[in-house]
């Protein structure tokens, strides 16, 4: 996906970038990433977004939006994305904090392939993938940071991801919108540390970040 190819959609993520506080050099691996994606959504209907600039604002902005919210997510820190299916936002964090250890997690076999393509073509040695459900990953030690997008509800995120968590682990819920049930429904184990809107650059939506941990 080269720049001659799609400049507004470049222009477009250096400029959010920059909106976020984030290197603009990230700008190639990013606009790479979206390259495989958008190769491989043509056969296996990864993403239902098909359009690469809406890509960048729904894929690309919208994961990296975490970022500045999360100031603790520093080298060496593991963190494991759940339901992950294309990477998102797993293998773009990846890309973005390359100190990082990253593993993303969904038990489809063809967005597996493509993340572990995505890892190979890009380089990140950072990032590694487990096929399969949550419950069955026995990872050799557990995750600083459990992270999803738009995950079913949070009772369920927590329940199903308790064991791949240390005492000082963190879940971060990526929601568009969380209403009083659903917190109520959250067992009494867990608490919501924060709860952090996320501003989404060219996207006028709303978006949030719920931080969990247990009580």
């Amino acid at each position: 996906m080269s720049e001659s190819r799609h400049p507004h959609s470049e222009r477009r993520l250096r400029l959010g970038l920059e909106r976020l506080g984030l290197d603009v050099e990230l700008t190639a691996p990013l606009m790479r990433y979206l390259a495989e994606l958008e190769k491989w959504n043509a056969t296996y209907n990864l993403s239902g977004i098909k359009i690469v600039d809406d890509m960048v604002l729904r894929h690309l902005l919208d994961s990296l939006t975490v970022l500045p919210a999360l100031p603790q997510l520093v080298d060496g820190a593991r963190l494991i994305d759940v339901g992950s299916g294309a990477g998102i936002p797993g293998l773009i964090l990846a890309i973005a904090r390359p100190g990082v250890k990253v593993t993303t997690l969904d038990s489809a076999g063809k967005k597996a392939r493509f993340m572990r393509h995505a890892i190979r073509v890009l380089g990140l040695n950072n990032a590694e993938v487990f096929e399969g459900r949550a419950e069955d990953h026995v990872p050799e030690d557990t995750y600083d940071f459990i992270i999803s997008r738009a995950f079913a509800s949070l009772s369920d995120f927590v329940t199903v991801t308790e064991h791949l968590a240390g005492p000082d682990s963190r879940w971060l819920a990526m929601k568009a919108h969380v209403d009083d049930a659903e917190r109520a429904a959250l067992p009494a184990r867990w608490l919501i540390e924060a709860t952090t809107r996320l501003p989404v650059p060219g996207l006028d939506e709303m978006r949030q970040l719920l931080v969990l941990r247990a009580a």
